[in-house]
C-alpha cells in the first residue's frame, strides 16, 4: 500500500528499513520521517529486550542526518504498549532488578530528550509505562475510540510511579488533574483522555496515520535549531533531575520491587492477566 507519507503518483523516496524482533523502523528519506512501529505480541510489553531495542532504534535515527522526526504508533490491533513487563519485577535477581531499571530510565532519557520531532499515534490502549512513552513525545494523537485507554495506572497494581514519570505527567496535564489520576491509578477512556490534555487530539482510526503525517509536517515547518533548543529549555530541569540521581533511583526500586508484599500483588496480577486470556 503506497506510504500515508507519499503523495500517490511520484517514483518512491528512498527508504531505509531496520527491522528488530520487536520494533520495525522504516525511514523515508525525502521527508525526513521515519515511522517506528512496536510489534511485540500480544501487548508490547517493554521487556528487557525490547527497551534495549528501542533505545538503539532511537540512538540510530537521532544520529542519522537525514531523519528530523518520528512517528511511533504499534503494529498490534488495539494495543499501543501495555506498559513494563511484570515478568522482569518478579522472582528475579537483584542484579537483574539493576539491568532492567536502567534500560527503563535509559528510553525515557532518550525519548523524552530528543532533538527529533516525536509523534505518538496512539492506536489502541496504553496504560502506565505505554503512557509514558506517550507522555514524552511532543505531541499524542489518540484513535477516537472510548475503549482504547490510557494513563499512569500503576496505583492499582500497589506500585508507585517514580518521581519522572510523576514530572512528564505534571508537564503535560498540570498538577491537579496529575495529583488525582496517579493517586487513584486512573486509565482514561480516549475522549475523557483528550478532555485533560493527556492527548492533543482524537481522530478516527483509520485516519490516524494521515494526521500523524500532517501534523509532523507542521511541526517539521519550523527550523529545526529553534525547536530544539526551545524544547531542551522546556525539558532539560525534568531530564537533569534523573541524571542527577540516577544511581539513587534504582536502589529506590530494588528496594522497592524486592519486598515480598510487592512481590505477591505482582504474582497476583500476573496470575489475573492469565485467567483474562
Amino acid at each position: 500500500p503506497p506510504s500515508p507519507l507519499q503523495p500517490p503518483g511520484l517514483p518512491l523516496a528512498p527508504r531505509r528499513s531496520f527491522s528488530n524482533n520487536k520494533i520495525q523502523v522504516e525511514l523515508d528519506e525525502s521527508s525526513g520521517v521515519a515511522m517506528m512501529k512496536f510489534k511485540s505480541p500480544p501487548v508490547n510489553s517493554l521487556s528487557l529486550e525490547f527497551l534495549t531495542e528501542f533505545s538503539i532504534s532511537l540512538e540510530k535515527l537521532e544520529n542519522d542526518r537525514a531523519c528530523r522526526g518520528v512517528i511511533i504508533t504499534s503494529a498490534l490491533p488495539k494495543i499501543f504498549s501495555s506498559g513494563l513487563d511484570i515478568t522482569e519485577m518478579c522472582g528475579k535477581s537483584v542484579e537483574h532488578y539493576a539491568e532492567f531499571w536502567r534500560a527503563v530510565q535509559e528510553l525515557w532519557l532518550r525519548l523524552y530528550g530528543s532533538n527529533m520531532v516525536t509523534v505518538a499515534a496512539v492506536n489502541g490502549s496504553s496504560p502506565a509505562g505505554g503512557c509514558l512513552v506517550a507522555l514524552s513525545c511532543d505531541y499524542r494523537i489518540m484513535a477516537e475510540n472510548p475503549k482504547f485507554s490510557i494513563g499512569l495506572n500503576e496505583a492499582q497494581l500497589g506500585i508507585v510511579a517514580p518521581f519522572w514519570f510523576k514530572d512528564t505527567f505534571v508537564n503535560v496535564v498540570g498538577h491537579r488533574i496529575a495529583e488525582r489520576s496517579l493517586q487513584l491509578g486512573s486509565l482514561h477512556p480516549a475522549p475523557e483522555a483528550h478532555k485533560l490534555g493527556l492527548v492533543d487530539e482524537l481522530v478516527a482510526e483509520e485516519k490516524l496515520m494521515e494526521k500523524a503525517a500532517a501534523v509532523m509536517a507542521q511541526w517539521l515547518a519550523l527550523p529545526d535549531h529553534a525547536r530544539q533548543l526551545t524544547k531542551t529549555m522546556m525539558r532539560k530541569a525534568v531530564l537533569d533531575r534523573l541524571v542527577a540521581h540516577r544511581e539513587e533511583d534504582i536502589k529506590n526500586f530494588i528496594t522497592f520491587v524486592s519486598k515480598e508484599s510487592i512481590q505477591k500483588s505482582l504474582r497476583m496480577y500476573m496470575e489475573m492477566l492469565k485467567k483474562k486470556k
